[in-house]
């Protein structure tokens, strides 16, 4: 309860309307004593009529009026002569003298305040001004304790309604924050949750209709957010089946068409001078479809498995690409170089380091033999602080366009006429996976550049 919404708005607004009544009860205190003051005054010059009517009254009556007034004596001045009207025996010294004629607000509620909190009962002289112009000024005497008592008094009742409206205030605020509030944000997490337990349930998915332009603003964006991602949910299902689909028609084409590949030794043996000169560019031509296939099983597995992280000796990786490389080029028309410093070590999944860098060199290398001329690729490795940073370079004729426009992008990033785009995006999600970050530095007429960043990170072997 204390820790929801309402219940918070309740507490908060009975602090708040009792703080403001404290505010309020300050000023109210010191008026009350001046009424209080200004009471006595009129109650003691109304009994000092009398003595004017009547100047011999019996003793017994003018202690009578003088005890109905609440004082021990009064004095009134009339005519600028200064004149005792009722007088009895006072009990103590006076201890102040107050001056409503000219007092402020401010010394007012300083007076109040002192009075409230002395608890000693003292005689004190008030002075003030007589109602209907009876004379010049009157003064009375009297003891604080009737005062102080009923300045208590009035201040428990002052504090009893100021807490009676504190409960009905902070109640109707508390009803209307369920009403307003609570009710609807308990609305957009009941949509919320149902969507996250049934994605594919529409009936999770909310109707903005909320009064309030914020809750409104958030059920509108709940609406956007459940609606792209439902059809996102959707696509990927969609994906998944189509994948599915293809690995297993990439399955059964690649065992057809190896199979073909095993026919082409035949029709290169074939007298026919026509089939032998086709028959090479039949072989390309398989060999091209077998790869495609061979990189659309290897894509459309469900997920990589996340990398064994272990420090790995980079030129031991790099050399087995090379080698491997090296046997697939003709006639050797591709220089391999490494530049890497002896003993480097990176932190890294060595079968998945060398995925990457075997895309990297073998997309190089199919790059530089498609031109028919030399090339050369090389890799280069170095360490900073933060990073390893492994860069594949080769001399070929750059990306075309449409691969710069998709990069990493399957089946539209392709390097070369023909290819997939695969080998990139296979190798940027193995990269991603180290928490690293696979670019193209550049790319032009002159050549190409990727650079694998590997960080360093805080983990020790």
């Amino acid at each position: 309860m204390l820790n929801s919404l309402s219940g918070r708005f309740l507490i908060l607004t009975t602090v708040f309307v009792m703080l403001a009544e404290v505010l309020i009860f300050v000023p109210s205190i010191a008026r009350f004593r001046e009424d209080f003051l200004l009471n006595r005054l009129e109650r003691a010059q109304i009994a000092s009529l009398a003595l004017l009517a009547d100047d011999m009254l019996a003793e017994e009556l003018e202690a009578e009026l003088l005890e109905n007034a609440g004082v021990f004596n009064v004095v009134l001045r009339r005519n600028e002569v200064r004149q005792l009207m009722l007088s009895s025996p006072i009990p103590d010294q006076i201890a102040e003298t107050y001056d409503l004629r000219m007092a402020s607000a401010w010394v007012l509620i300083r007076d109040a305040m002192l009075r409230l909190g002395d608890r000693d009962n003292q005689i004190i002289r008030v002075i003030g001004e007589p109602v209907r112009d009876a004379g010049l000024l009157i003064e009375i005497t009297m003891e604080t304790e009737p005062l102080r008592m009923a300045m208590i008094d009035y201040g428990l009742r002052i504090l009893a309604l100021s807490l009676f409206i504190s409960i009905i205030t902070a109640s109707l605020l508390f009803l209307a924050v369920r009403a307003l509030l609570v009710r609807p944000i308990r609305s957009v997490v009941g949509y919320m949750q149902r969507y996250a337990s049934a994605p594919e349930d529409a009936r999770g998915i909310i109707s903005p209709n909320a009064s309030v332009t914020e809750l409104r603003e958030a059920e509108d964006a709940l609406l956007m957010l459940q609606t792209q991602l439902t059809h996102a949910l959707k696509q990927r299902e969609r994906l998944a089946q189509l994948g599915g689909a293809v690995a297993k028609v990439s399955h059964d084409l690649r065992n057809i068409l190896t199979s073909a590949q095993l026919f082409t030794d035949r029709i290169e043996a074939s007298d026919d001078p026509l089939v032998r000169r086709m028959a090479p560019k039949l072989v390309n031509s398989i060999t091209r479809a077998v790869s495609l296939c061979e990189s659309t099983l290897a894509f459309g597995r469900a997920e990589e498995p996340a990398p064994t992280l272990t420090m790995v000796d980079l030129q031991e990786v790099v050399a087995d690409v090379i080698a491997s490389e090296t046997l697939a080029v003709p006639d050797n028309c591709v220089d391999f170089s490494m530049d890497i410093p002896e003993g480097l070590l990176v932190r890294a999944d060595p079968e998945q380091l060398f995925r990457v860098v075997m895309n990297l060199v073998r997309n190089a290398r199919q790059a530089i033999v498609a031109t028919g001329k030399p090339g050369e690729i090389r890799v280069s490795a170095r360490e900073t602080d933060q990073d390893w940073r492994i860069e594949i370079h080769d001399s070929g004729p750059g990306l075309p366009a449409k691969a710069r426009e998709h990069l990493f992008t399957p089946f539209q990033g392709g390097m070369r006429k023909g290819g997939s785009g695969l080998g990139l995006a296979i190798a940027a999600e193995l990269v991603r996976g180290h928490g690293g970050e696979l670019c193209l530095k550049k790319t032009d007429e002159t050549g190409t550049s990727f650079e694998i960043l590997l960080p360093r990170g805080d983990g020790t072997f």
